[in-house]
């Protein structure tokens, strides 16, 4: 049976983005349909954690995914980046998943302690602890995607449909 997997991407936050890498990545993937998953996406989210976390909790609770895979964009990065972390003041969390398993393979992939302090560790954090607090076992992580360009996109996509092969096999 295919496994569910609930991807997000959001919405650019500058005027002069003409994208957002994580979700620019997401549209790459939706022309893919070679994946023997059952993929269901979640785009653009707003660059606002109680919005994005909101809309991201109500998709979980109504698709009921076996995993699920947030994406932001980290501009100054040159890899894609799974964070191992997320925080909110004292408190930190921890993804249900061997991170070092999930990029067995790849060629382009880094495992990352630092989520940013902007909206990306925000909406991983609140799923994280949403998970937590209803005793959900869904693994969840969250990928950093670098800027995409014709030179690294083949790069990055192929190590992208790794981390989910990789995932729906954990």
């Amino acid at each position: 049976m295919a496994k569910r997997i609930l991807l997000t991407s959001f919405e650019i936050w500058l005027s002069d983005q003409q994208s957002n890498s994580s979700d620019d990545l997401l549209l790459e993937v939706l022309k893919v349909d070679l994946l023997p998953h059952d993929l269901k996406f979640l785009r653009r989210l707003p660059v606002d954690v109680d919005l994005a976390s909101l809309q991201v909790i109500q998709k979980i609770s109504e698709l009921q995914p076996d995993y699920i895979i947030c994406y932001g964009m980290a501009a100054s990065r040159t890899k894609l980046s799974l964070e191992a972390v997320a925080s909110c003041k004292e408190s930190v969390l921890h993804p249900v998943v061997e991170l070092e398993k999930l990029v067995t393979g790849a060629t382009a992939i880094e495992i990352s302690y630092d989520c940013g302090k902007f909206v990306c560790e925000g909406l991983y954090y609140s799923v994280l602890n949403y998970l937590c607090q209803n005793q959900l076992a869904t693994p969840c992580i969250f990928v950093h995607v670098p800027v995409l360009n014709s030179e690294n996109l083949p790069g990055i996509l192929a190590d992208f449909l790794l981390i989910i092969n990789n995932l729906a096999l954990s």
